[in-house]
């Protein structure tokens, strides 16, 4: 039977880089048209104006960047995400890295407390937007507790004062169980015999947690930290269900704003130039996030 392929075509499908390509070639195909095509198209977007009718897009350049810097409440949005991602994330860390490290102990009815701690990752944003809401609503939960033990109701929605603090509070509880998860399984890896040796040379409970627990949940650390940080900054389900960006604009975050831009004034470069800038500045952030952990590791 006469040879199908020559020697030089089977030494090209013998090198493994070729091999490679072949493989990954069917997520490459389904990364370029569901992730980086978008991303493309919403980059062209940004410097278009129109909308998809039958006068279609114009080319305008960058003014839509332009009335971006020089509107106000883009402003607004922008302090508003900012106030709401640092005063989430620490929260969203630091309690959780606690209870782990809890219950990371020989604790009685451990396995329970872990399922009811990790609870609301698993409940729909939606759904726990309602119930907030329905809690800290004018004659809800939160203001008839307050008014037992003899404090004054406090308008929490139709405040510029305590709203955000509302989402804020969901947006911790909501991100609490899956970082408390990870960082338990962080802990996993720090051998014990680290802590019986500082033990042995007189460590306290801070100095074990200072020179052993934070050092080996380095890489935990920054992966809950990147993977928190874009939760904010993509926040839209709570500020939709329970303020819709209100009082005014003191609650209008980013990612609503930009769907406030696109689908209820139809600007749609505008918007695509708002959620251009919003990519930017997470693809900064993470890329800050991992040189600082190169450098410290």
């Amino acid at each position: 039977m006469p040879k199908i392929y020559s020697k030089s075509s089977q030494a090209w499908l013998d090198n493994d880089a070729v091999a490679a390509w072949i493989f990954l070639a069917p997520a490459l195909i389904l990364l370029s048209l569901f992730i980086l095509w978008p991303i493309a198209y919403l980059f062209y977007l940004s410097f278009t104006s129109g909308m998809f009718t039958s006068d279609g897009i114009h080319w305008i350049g960058l003014n839509n960047y332009w009335r971006l810097l020089s509107n106000s409440d883009f402003w607004q949005v922008i302090f508003n995400t900012i106030y709401f991602t640092l005063a989430t994330v620490i929260p969203s860390l630091v309690i959780p890295l606690g209870l782990a490290i809890l219950l990371n102990q020989t604790l009685p009815l451990r396995g329970l407390l872990r399922s009811v701690y990790f609870l609301p990752s698993i409940i729909s944003l939606v759904a726990a937007g309602l119930g907030f809401r329905w809690l800290f609503q004018n004659d809800g939960a939160v203001n008839t507790l307050l008014d037992v033990i003899g404090i004054k109701a406090i308008p929490w929605l139709s405040s510029t004062v305590w709203a955000m603090p509302v989402l804020i509070i969901l947006g911790i509880w909501k991100q609490l169980g899956f970082n408390m998860v990870v960082f338990l399984a962080g802990l996993q890896t720090i051998p014990p015999s680290r802590y019986e040796a500082a033990e042995l040379d007189g460590a306290n409970a801070w100095q074990k947690f200072w020179h052993i627990t934070l050092p080996g949940l380095q890489s935990t650390l920054i992966f809950a930290i990147i993977t928190t940080m874009i939760f904010t900054l993509r926040s839209f389900e709570q500020v939709y269900v329970m303020t819709g960006g209100g009082p005014l604009n003191s609650t209008n975050l980013m990612v609503y704003y930009i769907y406030q831009e696109a689908f209820a004034q139809f600007d749609f470069g505008y918007a695509a130039a708002a959620a251009t800038v919003l990519f930017a500045v997470t693809l900064i952030l993470v890329y800050l996030q991992l040189q600082t952990w190169k450098e410290e590791s």
